[in-house]
């Protein structure tokens, strides 16, 4: 049976990608925080992890704890969190990827 980066890289490449993506949605909902009417979007990314169809990630609407007068959905605090979270995810998915893109180095190259 054959070996593939994929087999080394586990969920954590395509971890990235679905980040990457949500740090899109994230922003686009705190620079948006003050826009009457925006609707707040987010995605659950072990949902998208779990289905690894390879489709870019479905952001849905997300519903607000507090209704704003203005109609926004935006809770800058949520958003806040949920952001520096994603943040700290990706890093640990890329310095992953970096520790094992280094050990397949040292395999290829014969460095204990």
């Amino acid at each position: 049976m054959g070996w593939t980066l994929s087999d080394a890289l586990g969920v954590h490449a395509r971890a990235l990608h679905v980040r990457a993506e949500r740090t899109r949605v994230l922003t686009a909902n705190l620079v948006n925080a003050d826009t009457p009417g925006y609707q707040a979007r987010d995605f659950d990314v072990e949902m998208e992890l779990s289905m690894d169809d390879g489709q870019a990630p479905l952001a849905k609407y997300r519903v607000p704890y507090l209704r704003r007068i203005d109609g926004s959905t935006v809770e800058t605090p949520v958003e806040q969190a949920a952001y520096a979270q994603n943040a700290a995810d990706y890093e640990m998915s890329l310095t992953f990827v970096e520790l094992t893109a280094k050990g397949l180095k040292a395999a290829i190259d014969g460095v204990a």
